[in-house]
């Protein structure tokens, strides 16, 4: 829980990386209502939509239209009513009257309509992408009601509104461009620069003019303890409450005797081919195909528990997995076979890491290097420049994560010719017919056949290979915190439900 001693103490962690143990004698007697968590950093801009904002950042001062359960069950947030319209090519949103945010700046329709033409015109990447591709007009009917009208039938946005691609921010913010350094939502929490330390920690108060019934937890203080040694040791001599950390600190955690863990799925993460124009590294098909037979997934996910190798990015249950695809089982002699078909190019090119996959690039960079011709190097990056620029069109290739939960969304994302995260800026005739088809289909009993095509066709243009899927690793002081657990919210690394905590003996 947050003492005046945590500032000194965890700025003590970050520059030695001592090991403390456990403290047995944490006084619980008085229930502190400040929460500390730690993920690792803070964000490189607050804008809504970012793709460098995790999910443990983004919901503490943000909040969503709608809210998305996991079995798929769509739920009111920040607004109450929804209705298609027109075959799904039109969506009116009810919005709540009551709300807020940080800044005293009302939420309303004309709100929304900031927000979803500044992620899809401004910020784009990633998950501005969907929106450019979808999203064909913003009309403000009146201060409670907003319709969307897309391009095309677009009846999963609904999912889309309850993911990080669009948190309500301020528009005040927004036009000012102070949105970027300073976030302003509707949370519970809102930032307080007076109490926060730059560099240091990150300080949300209650908010007293919530529209909703307010947590346990009132405030929450944000750390950026980058290296998992330090922030474990800040959990287990109190100094913070909970950290994200990697598998190899569980048995430490658990003699402890303070402090608890748990893992959940977070991350699905792939090789992603970005340079596949015409004349391009990976322009020609058989190349990115004889670098998928290259690779052997399982090499890498051998050496981490939390990792499970996958043949495609939707697992079974999903909308969009497709139990037909069987993606590229290692095959060098097929690699080397569709080389020489291509002309056996020199391929030199860099393979852009971070410190926290740097051990996933090497391992794949090493199969690829198996080929004739091949000259893969591995640039380490820090994690804020990584984020900023692995999907950039900066390289050629990369590894990073996809969070997309639907089909329409992925494609959307990272295929489609306007796509945030497509710097090539095309797409096959093939797959651009099977999406029109899969668009087409919506609402039909055939639409999600139509999108496992959509699916089938990327694996086999060799789009995307190597995918993983990552758990997160989280633990927690539990003398000080209970009911820590993983948030509602699907395939969202660094992120508990904030909502659920409660001081320890409550």
């Amino acid at each position: 829980m947050k003492t005046t001693l945590i500032p000194a103490a965890v700025l003590a962690l970050l520059l030695t990386g001592c090991t403390a143990g456990g403290d047995d004698s944490a006084d619980t007697s008085a229930a502190d209502t400040t929460l500390s968590v730690n993920w690792g950093g803070f964000p490189q801009t607050w804008a809504p939509g970012s793709q460098a904002m995790e999910p443990g950042v983004m919901r503490i001062p943000y909040e969503t239209l709608l809210k998305r359960l996991p079995d798929g069950t769509i739920e009111p947030n920040l607004a109450t009513e929804w209705t298609f319209g027109d075959g799904a090519l039109s969506l009116t949103l009810k919005l709540r009257d009551d709300v807020v945010f940080h800044d005293g700046t009302p939420f309303d329709a004309e709100a929304v309509k900031t927000n979803i033409e500044y992620v899809k015109d401004v910020v784009g990447g990633q998950f501005g992408g969907p929106l450019k591709a979808g999203v064909k007009a913003v009309t403000v009917v009146d201060d409670t009601t907003v319709q969307i009208d897309f391009t095309r039938p677009y009846g999963t946005f609904t999912t889309l509104l309850s993911q990080r691609n669009l948190p309500m921010a301020s528009p005040a913010a927004i036009a000012d461009g102070s949105i970027e350094t300073t976030p302003v939502g509707t949370s519970p929490w809102a930032y307080d620069e007076s109490a926060s330390i730059e560099g240091t920690m990150m300080a949300f108060n209650k908010f007293d003019d919530y529209w909703g019934d307010l947590p346990a937890m009132e405030n929450i203080d944000l750390y950026a303890i980058p290296d998992d040694t330090a922030a474990v040791a800040a959990v287990l001599s109190g100094e913070i409450d909970v950290t994200d950390t990697e598998s190899e600190q569980t048995s430490r955690i658990e003699s402890s005797g303070v402090a608890d863990w748990y893992q959940y799925p977070a991350i699905r993460n792939n090789v992603t081919f970005f340079d596949r124009a015409t004349g391009g590294v990976f322009g020609d098909e058989k190349v990115r195909q004889a670098f998928c037979y290259a690779l052997d997934a399982t090499v890498y996910t051998a050496l981490d528990p939390t990792t499970h190798a996958a043949d495609q990015h939707f697992i079974e249950g999903e909308q969009g997995y497709n139990a037909d695809i069987v993606g590229y089982p290692v095959d060098l002699d097929k690699a080397e076979s569709l080389l020489a078909e291509a002309g056996s190019p020199t391929i030199e090119t860099v393979f852009p890491a971070a410190p926290f996959n740097k051990q996933q690039v090497e391992v794949y960079a090493e199969a690829f290097n198996q080929l004739p011709g091949v000259n893969i190097t591995v640039q380490e990056l820090a994690p804020a420049d990584y984020i900023a620029t692995w999907a950039s069109g900066q390289y050629a290739l990369g590894i990073g994560q996809h969070g997309q939960i639907t089909p329409q969304d992925w494609y959307g994302a990272w295929w489609s010719e306007t796509a945030g995260n497509n710097p090539s800026k095309t797409a096959s005739d093939e797959l651009k017919g099977l999406a029109g088809k899969a668009f087409g289909a919506a609402g039909t009993d055939g639409a999600e056949a139509a999108w496992e095509d959509v699916m089938a066709e990327v694996t086999d243009e060799a789009l995307t290979c190597g995918h993983v899927q990552v758990d997160q690793v989280i633990t927690y002081n539990t003398n000080q915190v209970a009911n820590v657990q993983q948030s509602d919210s699907v395939w969202e690394p660094n992120l508990i439900d904030y909502w659920a905590v409660t001081p320890a003996g409550q």
